[in-house]
């Protein structure tokens, strides 16, 4: 039964290592429940498919009742169930997925198939509001790094990576250096005490008209590993904070760079930050810095609603319905393909 704030929206996120449930009602976000994998992946130095899907197995049924006693409420006061459809890792989509239609079906609910991507967007109505219109999203994670122009009910990609993922490069980076996985936490925290300066390492298609909101990151990369093979595994070790710090720097200039020319060229003067890599101090900071300077406004999610989490589905799924989006039919998959331009399956 929908409740006096709204309806009742339920969001199921499993496209990696994060077993995600969050619960929206009207326009507020009641409940965000994370259950993740990463201690056990970080075995592995890097997410294992397998391991992941069984992990997610694993934590549904408690991250489930976790949200639903944080958020007060029943499960049978549920309205609708959002989950993301695509794209990530196809195991472990295929637990939420199937969680999520077996869920619907026993309480008799609306189901909405939604797209990851689209989701890191939404999520930042939790915290400020109606998104603008028409608005710029810089997405940036470990699967993803794509730049987009969202306006209406439509997402128009504008520019993604040719090669790595801004969040891949980190953790290739850290393991270079000799930090733990996941990289980003750790690169962020030894750039902190670095220079930023101390070496120039590459910006690959700055200046090139063929791909002008594209990423590369595959070169700066490999710029990395020649120059710890330079200093050696002493120097290296003396000079991980250089080595970080510049590195950041070098993503995060572009990043920036590139979705500002962005908004210049399409006449949009509004940006949202999302993805996991969006948890990043310096590029939150150089954002913002270069955002206020050319007269644009800038939305960030605050870090934990960056990351994978089930309140980024649910808030997907509350707008597809404020929106009258039909729900999808209980036979849509799961898929590592799924353009952004698809919000949702029907």
């Amino acid at each position: 039964m929908t409740s006096p704030r709204g309806p009742v929206v339920l969001g199921v996120e499993t496209s990696c290592d994060e077993t995600g449930i969050g619960i929206v009602i009207g326009d507020q976000l009641c409940a965000n429940v994370i259950a993740s994998s990463i201690d056990e992946q970080a075995r592995f130095g890097g997410v294992v498919p397998e391991v992941a899907s069984r992990a997610h197995v694993d934590a549904w049924g408690p991250a489930l009742d976790a949200a639903l006693a944080e958020a007060g409420i029943r499960v049978t006061d549920v309205d609708a169930v959002a989950v993301t459809a695509g794209p990530g890792l196809v195991g472990a989509l295929l637990v939420g997925v199937a969680a999520a239609k077996g869920l619907a079906a026993g309480i008799g609910v609306d189901l909405y198939g939604v797209n990851h991507l689209a989701a890191h967007i939404a999520v930042d109505e939790m915290e400020h509001g109606e998104l603008p219109d028409p608005v710029i999203a810089l997405l940036v994670s470990g699967g993803h790094s794509s730049l987009v122009l969202m306006e209406g009910d439509d997402i128009q990609p504008l520019g993604q990576t040719l090669d790595d993922a801004a969040g891949e490069a980190f953790d290739k980076v850290a393991r270079l250096l000799g930090l733990p996985f996941p990289g980003g936490p750790h690169i962020d925290r030894a750039a902190s005490q670095g220079d930023a300066q101390a070496y120039e390492l590459p910006r690959a298609l700055m200046h090139d008209p063929e791909h002008p909101f594209d990423f590369s990151f595959s070169g700066l990369k490999t710029a990395v590993a020649r120059l710890c093979t330079s200093l050696g595994d002493q120097g290296r070790a003396r000079h991980v904070n250089d080595v970080a710090a510049s590195f950041q720097e070098a993503v995060a200039d572009v990043l920036t760079r590139k979705t500002v020319e962005a908004c210049r060229a399409r006449g949009v003067d509004h940006i949202v930050l999302g993805g996991g890599v969006a948890a990043n101090s310096r590029l939150r900071a150089l954002m913002e810095h270069r955002a206020q300077k050319a007269g644009f406004e800038l939305r960030v999610p605050s870090p934990s609603l960056c990351t994978d989490n089930g309140a980024m589905v649910a808030a997907l799924g509350a707008r597809l319905i404020r929106q009258g989006v039909p729900a999808s039919s209980q036979g849509f998959p799961a898929t590592s393909h799924m353009p952004v331009t698809s919000v949702a399956f029907g």
